[in-house]
């Protein structure tokens, strides 16, 4: 697959529900779908780069499908609400560059531990 826009991500979901989910699930199903996939990879994080370890089923999981997961319901729920993704997130960036542009550099908890 190639690179692609939000624009063409939301567009290429709407395809794919029209084609083989029928139609979307409701707006609460699919905030319950995204909380349970967002529910997975924090299980995926906490076992990874936290102190719980993998359970022997568990141990096939992969981060990447699970977060594509978790954008594939988000799109869902932006696509049935009428929510521009690109717009959306355009403007949230300009948002946070305009509110935390020194914010977090002046924070001293971030100096403690290099990233």
């Amino acid at each position: 697959m190639t690179e692609f826009t939000i624009k063409e991500a939301q567009h290429q979901v709407d395809k794919w529900i029209k084609k083989y989910g029928v139609r979307y699930f409701s707006e609460l199903t699919n905030m319950a779908i995204l909380t349970e996939e967002v529910g997975e990879v924090a299980r995926i994080i906490s076992r990874k780069y936290g102190e719980q370890s993998f359970k022997n089923k568990e141990t096939n999981k992969k981060l990447a499908d699970e977060l594509a997961d978790v954008f594939f319901v988000l799109i869902c729920l932006a696509n049935q609400t009428g929510v521009d993704l690109n717009d959306a997130f355009e403007k949230n960036m300009n948002k946070k560059t305009k509110r935390d542009k020194v914010r977090h550099k002046k924070n001293e908890k971030l100096k403690l531990k290099k990233s």
